[in-house]
């Protein structure tokens, strides 16, 4: 199955969960990581992973802004998109995983088929948040064999 793994970070740590789920996607799987992603590059079908952080007052990071308001303008079709995200953000915000929950939201409202619940870390509470990501990828990664 083709993963596009789409990336929104603005201090990194989004950036460094893509890697480490890549890392763990990538023996069976081939997988693209997107760091400026533009919807015209992305396979469809295919299963799109989203990591991104929350900036601002639960902004989108600066990065995936021009992808998000693809979406919002456009509105593609997505139903050929199964899709999961990765949110990470501070819970002593209250827009606490923000652009997360507005990215989860659009890919749906456009038809995409959400694989598993949105993960949420709070780095507050996960210094490393490599870690839960992995550990909820590792729980559930065997079904992105039965397409």
């Amino acid at each position: 199955m083709d993963i596009e793994i789409i990336v929104g970070s603005t201090l990194g740590s989004a950036e460094y969960v893509a890697d480490e789920l890549e890392a763990l996607l990538k023996e069976q799987h081939q997988v693209k990581i997107h760091l400026d992603a533009e919807f015209s590059e992305l396979k469809q079908p295919a299963f799109w992973l989203i990591c991104s952080s929350t900036h601002g007052a639960g902004d989108v990071p600066d990065n995936l802004q021009p992808f998000f308001q693809y979406l919002l303008e456009q509105q593609p079709d997505l139903s050929a998109v199964s899709y999961s995200v990765v949110a990470i953000g501070s819970s002593s915000y209250d827009t606490f995983c923000g652009a997360g929950k507005d990215l989860d939201q659009t890919l749906n409202k456009l038809g995409a088929k959400k694989l598993k619940e949105r993960l949420e870390i709070d780095v507050d509470l996960e210094p490393v948040p490599e870690e839960p990501a992995a550990s909820w990828l590792e729980s559930w990664k065997n079904e992105l064999n039965v397409s």
